[in-house]
């Protein structure tokens, strides 16, 4: 697993106090910088250096995200096949699971545009990183539980009373 840590900025934040929902899609593609780095150590953008293509993704808003308090966004290699891999992706704020998501990336042939097999040393390093959704959903739901006398509450409704 991975994480990154989040700063939530002001202009992240909509006018009902909470993080807007189209902020998640770039806090954990920020995220998958890590991974990015496993393929293309010095990030060089080239149709001959850069091989990954991202062809799914998705996100669950689980519970609001709000600005004041940092975010840690986890990241975990949940599938490997062949040519392609799936990240999956949660953020924690404040002991709790706000959102999670996945995405599924190709290795990738730009050039040629066709996916490529994943190298034998790239699919070790990837396997660094692998949990199942079933483990990581069994982990998620023991550290809650430890977490759930810890948490400190973000209700910024009682502000306006």
């Amino acid at each position: 697993m991975y994480t990154t840590k989040i700063e939530p900025r002001i202009g992240e934040t909509d006018g009902l106090r909470h993080i807007n929902n189209t902020v998640l899609p770039i806090w954990f593609e920020r995220a998958r910088n890590k991974i990015f780095k496993i393929f293309v150590p010095n990030f060089e953008l080239t149709y001959k250096k850069w091989n990954l293509i991202m062809v799914h993704s998705e996100f669950n808003y689980l519970k609001q995200i709000y600005y004041g308090y940092d975010v840690e966004v986890r990241t975990y290699i949940s599938k490997i096949g062949k040519t392609s891999f799936t990240i999956f992706q949660e953020a924690w704020q404040n002991g709790q699971l706000r959102a999670n998501g996945k995405c599924v990336l190709v290795y990738f042939n730009f050039i040629k545009e066709e996916s490529i097999v994943i190298p034998k040393d790239i699919r070790e390093k990837l396997k660094e990183h692998y949990i199942t959704e079933e483990e990581l959903e069994k982990n998620n739901k023991n550290e809650i539980k430890e977490n759930i006398n810890k948490v400190e509450e973000l209700d910024y409704f009682n502000l306006d009373k």
